[in-house]
């Protein structure tokens, strides 16, 4: 039977107003499923007109215009709907779901379903089936000591695999599929025995781990920045309140 890491993935990705997941907006984002390592990939994808200006700034990281989401863009609430069925869909399936940074895009999107569904990610999918795998946790784990920068580019470069066309949703989504592929080979002694459901729950103390040396690293430099260690959602504190 082969490995996780060369049977079904998909992976989400989305592209956005800013960087702020709780008030910034999805302009598009593409899920992309492999059945299997060189098999042709499934990819979808999604263009929205989000109802708010895009900063100068999103749209030099992603090209993406007011004008261009205006006019060939859709509103936001029945696309949003989509994304979290999709995603619902490959769950049910039992494929693990691969996320670079996931709490960024997965809040993100749990945050639009909220606005403009009043729903949540939750209500599409049980959370606990949810089988994650992200690139940048796992790679900072498994390799923790290797110097340098960790960004989608960076893992790339790392493990040999081919970006073109950075910051469209389809072209990250699928090459943070071939990085986790390329992980799973490289740490396979260390992987291989895991199910995606066990290492979704490792890497949420990972993930907490590394979010608390990041917090003292910044405390040690005189930063006031903070690091949540929830992953791969965060919490929604305003609903909490």
């Amino acid at each position: 039977m082969p490995s996780w890491f060369e049977g079904p993935l998909a992976a989400f990705d989305t592209e956005t107003t800013g960087v702020d997941v709780e008030h910034d907006r999805i302009v598009s984002a593409a899920l992309v499923v492999q059945r299997g390592t060189g098999s042709l990939p499934e990819i979808r994808r999604w263009l929205v007109s989000p109802g708010v200006p895009v900063p100068p700034a999103a749209t030099e990281i992603h090209g993406l215009t007011d004008a261009h989401l205006q006019r060939h863009g859709r509103w936001p609430a029945p696309v949003m709907d989509e994304m979290a069925r999709a995603i619902a869909e490959q769950t049910a399936r039992g494929t693990p779901l691969v996320v670079m940074n996931a709490p960024f895009d997965l809040t993100l999107l749990d945050r639009e379903l909220k606005r403009h569904r009043n729903s949540s990610l939750a209500g599409y999918l049980s959370l606990r089936s949810m089988s994650v795998l992200d690139p940048r946790v796992l790679d900072k784990h498994l390799d923790r000591y290797r110097k340098g920068r960790r960004t989608l580019v960076d893992l790339c470069a790392h493990y040999g695999v081919e970006l073109t066309g950075a910051h469209d949703a389809a072209a990250d989504a699928a090459a943070s599929l071939h990085v986790v592929r390329a992980v799973g080979r490289r740490f396979a002694s260390r992987l291989e025995t895991l199910t995606p459901a066990e290492l979704h729950a490792r890497q949420t103390i990972w993930y907490a781990a590394q979010a608390r040396g990041l917090q003292a690293w910044f405390a040690l430099n005189g930063s006031d920045e903070v690091c949540d260690p929830a992953w791969p959602l965060r919490p929604d504190l305003a609903a909490a309140a």
